[in-house]
């Protein structure tokens, strides 16, 4: 071949190569996974604790839309619920048909949870759920598209009666069966189904129940309740609620003269420290929640070694939005991790195992989840529940833990493995509700 013809030749060839890669680079990048992220930023859910949970999504949504993951570009777009049911479900199926999300993810509020779960599943499409614990969204329902890390609502409520029956004796001075107990909640699915768990666990520690009653959690007027409880003369209250709802329990109380030797909440309105502040100002203090472990509370020692940092970088982005908050609220915690292992296991075995992000890649990959305890920010590992299963679909190895707030810090005091310091009970003399 003539050198000038054969210059011309390999010429055309790399200009042909360099088309190609081109082309190749293009196509790679318009790979992309579209998340939509739904919470309620408005209305009174907001302040209880959602936009919390939002924050910490969206701060791990924004570190992988800088990285990208195996190639695909990440894109979160994001919709208010505004505290309403029909909306979250509404909203649902708006960024699926008409955004053409891949998924849906977030969710605050078990009384949303439930319907559009059981839409999104008809669907036939993808949905994480990092935040509601309701048992009921799973119970009995077979669901194949729908996967929740999240620790449920029996867990919640069981837990605080562990904890309970553990220190009767050495706190109370009594017995189980001697300590009288009182569960009241919202009663939305959430709270239902924390009251459920609160109720076999008492029973199952022996504890007399002397009151269980629900009330609407946007309810003017409390009193009615409080005087029963006033009656009922409870050694514990076990408390399920948001956070207008728990200002004005308080109020109340404080008004009608309640006394007792503790409240326990279980996360939702009790695990914004902030919020419980403002509107309980010291009666904050010796208050107990029920929540996933806090990540910046969580013991590191037997953590996957990639998680500090992580952890770190979660903290420091929340601090630049949140200048001044005494306590980095677990809320924010929960959300990044459980974001995390979607972005982090479920997204990339999607990818590299099943070849892309349709729901069935995504839902076969999250089957393949089996992460052990430690594997997470919140400690806990992850399995879930698998066709067939009653509770197909949940984590079986979630927990919370219980957590007090002491001098606008917050410890964990229960489970043992987990407890950072003795637990303060019973109310001190001279705090505003001690029956001391």
């Amino acid at each position: 071949m003539p050198v000038m013809k054969a210059a011309r030749w390999f010429a055309g060839l790399s200009v042909a190569v360099a088309a190609l890669g081109a082309t190749d680079t293009a196509q790679a990048q318009d790979k992309n996974i579209k998340i939509g992220v739904i919470f309620d930023l408005t209305g009174p859910l907001a302040g209880g604790g959602s936009e919390l949970q939002y924050t910490g999504v969206k701060i791990m949504l924004d570190h992988y839309a800088k990285t990208g993951v195996e190639g695909y570009k990440v894109e979160a777009v994001y919709a208010d619920a505004q505290s309403k049911p029909d909306i979250a479900i509404n909203e649902s199926v708006r960024l699926l048909e008409q955004e053409k999300v891949d998924l849906v993810m977030g969710f605050f509020s078990s009384a949303q949870c439930v319907p559009v779960a059981a839409r999104v599943e008809q669907l036939k499409k993808f949905m994480w759920m990092t935040t509601c614990i309701s048992s009921s969204v799973f119970d009995g329902k077979n669901y194949k598209y729908v996967f929740r890390p999240q620790a449920s609502g029996d867990q919640f409520g069981q837990m605080t009666m562990d904890f309970i029956a553990n220190q009767a004796q050495a706190k109370f001075g009594k017995e189980p069966k001697d300590l009288r107990v009182a569960i009241i909640h919202e009663d939305g699915a959430y709270g239902v189904d924390v009251a459920k768990g609160n109720e076999a666990g008492a029973k199952k520690a022996g504890f007399n129940i002397v009151l269980k009653e629900g009330y609407s959690a946007t309810a003017p007027d409390l009193s009615a309740l409080v005087t029963k409880l006033k009656r009922a003369r409870p050694d514990v209250i076990f408390h399920t609620g948001y956070n207008p709802d728990i200002t004005l329990l308080f109020r109340q109380a404080r008004e009608q003269g309640l006394k007792f030797g503790a409240i326990v909440g279980h996360g939702a309105g009790y695990g914004v420290y902030e919020k419980l502040k403002e509107g309980l100002g010291g009666d904050a203090n010796y208050l107990f929640n029920t929540d996933p472990i806090s990540i910046w509370l969580a013991n590191q020692t037997g953590m996957d070694k990639k998680l500090p940092a992580v952890i770190k970088m979660v903290g420091e982005e929340f601090d630049k939005l949140k200048a001044g908050v005494p306590i980095r609220s677990a809320h924010v915690g929960i959300g990044a991790s459980n974001a995390f292992v979607f972005m982090d296991d479920v997204l990339p075995r999607a990818i590299k195992k099943y070849g892309g992000v349709d729901p069935d890649a995504l839902r076969k990959a999250a089957l393949d989840t089996d992460i052990p305890e430690g594997g997470t920010m919140l400690g806990f590992g992850v399995k879930f529940y698998g066709e067939g299963e009653q509770f197909a679909g949940q984590n079986s190895r979630s927990f919370p833990v219980v957590l007090q707030y002491i001098d606008d810090k917050s410890y964990v005091v229960w489970p043992k493995s987990q407890m950072q310091r003795e637990t303060v009970l019973p109310l001190p003399a001279g705090t505003t509700y001690s029956y001391k």
